[in-house]
């Protein structure tokens, strides 16, 4: 795997490509709006109703190995004060491809391109 970086709106982006697939480190996207507190961007995002909807639709047509009983769950909790939901879970409870946490130096949470549009899009409409 070979990482790479494009500039944005002068910040500096972190991408690989994996099968032919760009994902995209939206940490550094979420930097863009709050350098601190990325993790709490990214969950917040993650516990909408709407992006719960995206992540689903994507999954069930790019992976054959998605869970809809664990995404089924997901969007019933979508948008209780209560409901909380990281990357790491959505990824594992749920068989997701469309993010990657990856710990370490080049560590952060990757979306597969399309997802991470929908996420910056998300953070900002610039």
């Amino acid at each position: 795997m070979i990482m790479a970086k494009i500039h944005v709106l002068d910040n500096e982006i972190s991408f690989y490509s994996r099968n032919d697939e760009d994902y995209i480190c939206i940490t550094d996207i979420a930097r863009y709006k709050d350098p601190d507190r990325t993790d709490y961007l990214i969950q917040n995002w993650l516990r909408n109703r709407n992006t719960i909807e995206f992540l689903g639709i994507w999954e069930r047509l790019n992976n054959p190995d998605f869970n809809p009983i664990e995404f089924d769950g997901f969007r019933n909790l979508a948008g209780l004060n209560s409901f909380t939901l990281t990357s790491k879970q959505w990824i594992e409870r749920t068989s997701a491809i469309g993010l990657v946490s990856k710990p370490g130096r080049y560590g952060g949470t990757y979306a597969h391109k399309d997802i991470a549009y929908e996420f910056a899009s998300w953070i900002s409409v610039e």
